[in-house]
């Protein structure tokens, strides 16, 4: 980017009304970043650029904050773009820039006859309420994972569950919106991403807005929890999931581009982000393109730069339990597979999937277990981000019995914080999906029903009554899925693909192949022949290969000091100002004292 010209200082007053060029055609849209409507935590850092849709003559552009030229409201030199990335449109960036002071901010951009204006919120926080917290993602997790998952786990009898999932009794729960700024449906990249910055993104977009650059790392850029924490605090910062470290959601705790497709980008982002502990799948980008199996394009180690930086390295169960049992470990990588991790249904009972190349998997809870062991011997607590993102990964393929197995798991994984905050009550724990897949119970299937057709199996109503899978074992799962009362769980979106009405015992589910290159996707032949399989034409585009996400809301659950904030109907982005608030992230010269969780946050005050 090359430096031209400062803002010019400009009377908001005078400018006129308008948000394009009158009787100007162009291909190019303009836009404020951070967008209108935005809520930015006081002293957190941003990108602030203004893209035109036209070139446009520095000399004669006026952009002012609350009527006062934006580079003397912010602090810092302007870099004027004359042509961005070749085209014939101008643009204007201030990186890394900040504001302090709580209350509502009028953007306003003028160059010539176009105009543009956005109002930003900034909002503080009251003191400091928790030591630690943690926040939990069932990566698209529905309410029919938590219902399914407490029928498996605890049982149900005359309409009463005998017992509930770990986070069914927290004290609040929320209903979460978790829709982007380009559309009403999300990915994991752009939700993540609302969670920890606190900033609206789009599909696909990491800790940026999505502006016209060409370079996925050109994009305006939002801080990150991570990037706050080790900016302004002395705490520590755990990242844990049991799918490739550098996923979307992992990766939304501290990256930035317009493309959660660059993973080895990200993983390198993980080593300069300082997090003290990092584990789950996902090695192949860390191991350089020498090594068989490796997805770097260039012969960097970054395990190596870990262990250089004084990371314990764990690549089994055995190890990660043995790094955490030396009390000197303060930080720890784990990374226990080249890309996902497999899930508890083929972990622990039936042994499919990349289990017998990969037997020394730890399970989230254990995870879990460890990064907490590790991450609280920092004495001025830390933040955990804990992600059962094989929920999600099992849902797409229509695999219900996997997804819930793994919900069960994160249920798991939840009792293990719960019984940590319980030693001190000063840990904020929240349970959330990051967003929702269109599932749902309908009744049950019964193999014992008279007749071949599978469909006819199914019991709705009184029909349907209860399925007959085992007791749990002692870690909550029945060892047993496939009996012969059994839920009748199913999609409503989907690809073409064969319904068999029965668990995929062997692989997990593959509903829809390609039959050529150029193809559009079909309904998968290897099970056309299963007894009493139905063909169901799908209601997606040909182009999809799998179930889709859904723009339904997520529940959310939570508890401890900070939760009061969690009711009602949040924004994904509310998710993140809860955290700030919790650990008094903004907070005026004596928020680093605790206070009681009961305490009521202070009203922001309007900027004068």
């Amino acid at each position: 980017m090359k430096k031209i010209h400062s803002f010019a200082r400009f009377a908001a007053t005078s400018l006129a009304l308008g948000l394009t060029l009158a009787g100007h055609s162009s291909v190019f849209a303009q836009a404020i970043f951070p967008i209108d409507r935005a809520a930015i935590l006081a002293g957190s850092k941003f990108d602030f650029k203004v893209e035109f849709d036209r070139v446009v003559d520095a000399a004669k552009t006026r952009i002012s904050i609350n009527g006062i030229d934006a580079a003397k409201v912010l602090g810092a030199e302007p870099q004027f773009i004359f042509n961005e990335d070749g085209k014939k449109v101008s643009s204007f960036v201030l990186p890394g820039v900040m504001l302090d002071k709580p209350g509502s901010y009028d953007v306003v951009a003028v160059s010539g006859n176009a105009r543009m204006q956005v109002t930003w919120e900034v909002y503080a926080t009251g003191p400091r309420k928790a030591k630690n917290v943690i926040l939990f993602i069932g990566d698209g997790m529905t309410v029919a994972n938590r219902t399914a998952a407490r029928i498996l786990s605890k049982g149900i009898k005359e309409g009463k569950y005998l017992g509930r999932l770990s986070f069914d009794d927290m004290s609040n729960m929320a209903l979460v919106g978790t829709s982007g700024v380009d559309s009403i449906i999300t990915d994991s990249a752009n939700s993540m991403s609302a969670y920890t910055t606190g900033h609206k993104t789009s599909v696909n977009a990491l800790g940026v807005y999505v502006s016209r650059a060409k370079d996925n790392l050109a994009h305006p850029k939002v801080e990150t929890i991570t990037e706050l924490i080790k900016r302004k605090t002395n705490m520590a910062v755990g990242i844990v999931s049991d799918a490739e470290v550098e996923d979307a959601t992992p990766a939304g705790m501290v990256a930035h581009t317009r493309r959660r497709a660059d993973k080895d980008i990200i993983a390198e982002q993980l080593f300069f982000s300082r997090a003290d502990v990092i584990m789950g799948g996902g090695s192949a980008y860390f191991l350089p393109q020498t090594t068989p199996g490796s997805k770097r394009k260039d012969t960097n180690n970054l395990i190596d730069l870990f262990k250089l930086d004084d990371y314990a390295f764990a690549s089994t169960d055995k190890e990660m339990k043995q790094a955490a049992a030396n009390p000197k470990t303060r930080k720890l990588l784990g990374l226990f597979h080249p890309e996902n991790m497999d899930g508890a249904l083929d972990r622990h009972f039936l042994k499919k999937g990349t289990v017998p190349q990969f037997p020394e998997q730890p399970d989230l809870a254990d995870m879990t277990r460890t990064a907490i062991e590790v991450l609280s011997r920092n004495p001025n607590g830390f933040v955990l981000m804990v992600e059962a993102g094989l929920i999600d990964k099992f849902n797409h393929p229509l695999d219900w019995e996997r997804s819930v197995y793994d919900t069960i798991m994160l249920s798991n994984a939840v009792q293990v914080a719960k019984d940590f905050a319980a030693k001190n009550n000063d840990t904020f724990i929240m349970v959330t999906p990051d967003h929702t897949h269109g599932a749902s119970i309908v009744g049950t299937i019964d193999d014992n029903k008279p007749g071949t057709e599978m469909r006819n199996k199914v019991g709705v109503y009184a029909d349907a009554g209860y399925p007959n899978y085992p007791k749990a074992n002692k870690d909550g799962y029945p060892e047993k899925v496939d009996v012969s009362k059994r839920l009748a769980f199913f999609y409503g979106n989907t690809p073409d693909y064969y319904e068999t009405f029965q668990p995929k015992m062997n692989d997990p589910f593959v509903p829809a192949i390609k039959l050529t290159k150029d193809g559009p996707y079909v309904a998968n032949p290897a099970y056309k022949d299963v007894p009493g399989a139905v063909l169901r034409t799908g209601i997606l585009p040909q182009s999809a290969d799998t179930g889709t996400h859904t723009a339904d809301d997520g529940v959310l659950s939570a508890m401890g000091p900070g939760s009061e904030r969690i009711h009602g109907f949040m924004d994904n982005t509310e998710i993140f100002r809860a955290m700030a608030d919790s650990l008094g992230l903004a907070a005026n010269a004596n928020s680093t004292k605790m206070v009681k969780a009961s305490k009521v946050v202070k009203p922001v005050t309007a900027a004068k």
